[in-house]
């Protein structure tokens, strides 16, 4: 513990943002992002942030398990909505964890890891019972209050969960639609509106902000967004607003909802305190093109930019799902005033999975080996007692389950392909592998390892071995 007092720590889950989609990172953006601005003006940027995965219920584990997905039964693709339980039973999620060591938990948003819906589903909907309360969710997973939605707001059933009960038993069908609105075949709760879903846990995240100003005890609380994934419903108030098309007022809305938590922090005086960390679960799905194609600035079907009206995953090659840089470079940005440096920068690699780690560390406890076995503190970073590594090299995955490994300024690719949208798609361990210098060549266009094939061998053996141990963090000495 670094201090007399235990920060509150508010983590900030976006989902489908992209690392250009804000201007603090993308000065040519004309999509306003003025409270994501904040937080980098007033925090730390970290300049090269990664998911766990390409692709959100990897991110999701990895973020409260401080474990690599790719570990467990997950190997590629995510879940559904009625997905059973991803996270194994008996395991230690950081809310869990901060639980056991003085903390109230709070879990508001997108779950997306599986929920033990009644009876157990067999693939369809049709044999469950909304009215029995869930048996797995984030209720058992160590939250003490939780109002989630089952997985993306793309899938069904269009529920909300408060504490493992739905709210509002479904009472029709919400019909399929197309992209940008894009929505499955599902039904869907009688409290359940899918323009007024971001506003709506957005009030649900702000009153346990708001509940806990006159408590003793520090808070976390765990805020996954539904934007701006699909279906690309940005709320009324926002429509035409960026002149980016929906996409773009989506941009907007969760720039403002993220303006909402700071409001409430700031209204309760709890802002110098609290640590806050946003970032998001991957890259955007936004495509870029270079040619004269009609994109989503002309045409809302599109889910493509030309560079000259916006680039939402900045300078990086691929979109979400991909090995690409694209894929898993995110935003990523830390405030806590009374810790953390305004306008500080961090740019060595760091991980969604290092979020446990770092509450450890932050609360002062040894992590149990048997937990977070990839996960290392920001901490160090925070407080800038180093700007050198302050983790083992990083591990990428793509949606179809490609490898990365990142250490230092260089990324060796063990596939002959993006592993995700980005064509060739390629295959896992299929060869040729490529090798990146990220230092100066941010946008992977010159593969260096027919150059650096020494480089490449022992990229390779450290990736498998860190794949086939268990574990990237040492276990401790006793």
């Amino acid at each position: 513990m670094l201090g007399a007092e235990q920060p509150n720590i508010i983590f900030i889950l976006a989902d489908d943002m992209g690392y250009g989609d804000v201007r603090a990172l993308n000065p040519d953006s004309v999509i306003p992002t003025p409270h994501l601005d904040r937080l980098a003006r007033e925090g730390m940027t970290f300049t090269d942030a990664h998911s766990g995965s390409a692709v959100c219920t990897p991110t999701r584990y990895g973020v409260l398990t401080g474990r690599y997905c790719w570990r467990g039964s997950l190997k590629r693709g995510v879940l559904n909505g009625y997905g059973k339980p991803l996270i194994e039973s008996g395991r230690a999620t950081v809310a869990s964890f901060l639980g056991a060591h003085g903390y109230t938990t709070a879990c508001v948003g997108k779950w997306h890891l599986g929920l033990g819906f009644v009876p157990e589903p067999d693939g369809t909907p049709t044999d469950l019972d909304f009215t029995k309360p869930l048996t797995d969710g984030a209720h058992t997973r160590g939250f003490d209050y939780s109002y989630i939605i089952p997985a993306s707001l793309d899938f069904p059933p269009y529920v909300y969960i408060e504490d493992g009960k739905v709210t509002g038993q479904p009472d029709r069908v919400q019909p399929a639609q197309a992209f940008p609105a894009f929505l499955r075949k599902g039904p869907i709760g009688a409290d359940f509106d899918m323009e007024e879903c971001l506003d709506h846990l957005l009030g649900k995240a702000t009153d346990f902000i708001r509940k806990q100003q006159d408590t003793d005890s520090p808070y976390f609380l765990y805020f996954p967004l539904t934007a701006p994934h699909k279906p690309v419903l940005p709320h009324k108030r926002f429509r035409g607003k960026s002149t980016r098309g929906p996409y773009g007022d989506f941009v907007m809305q969760v720039d403002a909802t993220v303006g909402g938590v700071l409001q409430a922090l700031d209204e309760t005086n709890q802002a110098d305190n609290t640590l806050v960390i946003y970032t998001s679960d991957n890259g955007s799905f936004m495509h870029r093109w270079e040619d004269d194609r009609p994109t989503h600035v002309l045409d809302a079907k599109v889910q493509a930019y030309h560079p000259r009206h916006h680039t939402a995953n900045g300078p990086f090659r691929g979109t979400k799902a991909d090995i690409w840089e694209a894929g898993h470079r995110v935003p990523f940005f830390a405030r806590w005033p009374a810790t953390i440096a305004a306008g500080s920068e961090y740019g060595q690699p760091v991980c969604h999975v290092d979020l446990f780690a770092t509450c450890a560390e932050i609360v002062g406890q040894a992590l149990p080996d048997e937990a977070a076995e990839d996960s290392f503190s920001w901490l160090p970073a925070m407080t800038q007692v180093t700007e050198q590594p302050t983790r083992a090299p990083v591990i990428h995955h793509s949606a179809s389950g490609v490898f990365a490994i990142r250490d230092g300024k260089w990324k060796l690719v063990l596939g002959n392909g993006s592993g995700g949208r980005a064509q060739p798609k390629g295959k896992p361990f299929a060869k040729p592998y490529s090798l990146w210098d990220m230092d100066s060549d941010i946008g992977e266009e010159n593969d260096l390892i027919e150059k650096h094939p020494d480089i490449a061998k022992r990229l390779e053996a450290a990736c498998l071995e860190i794949r086939d141990s268990g574990r990237s963090r040492p276990v401790r000495v006793q």
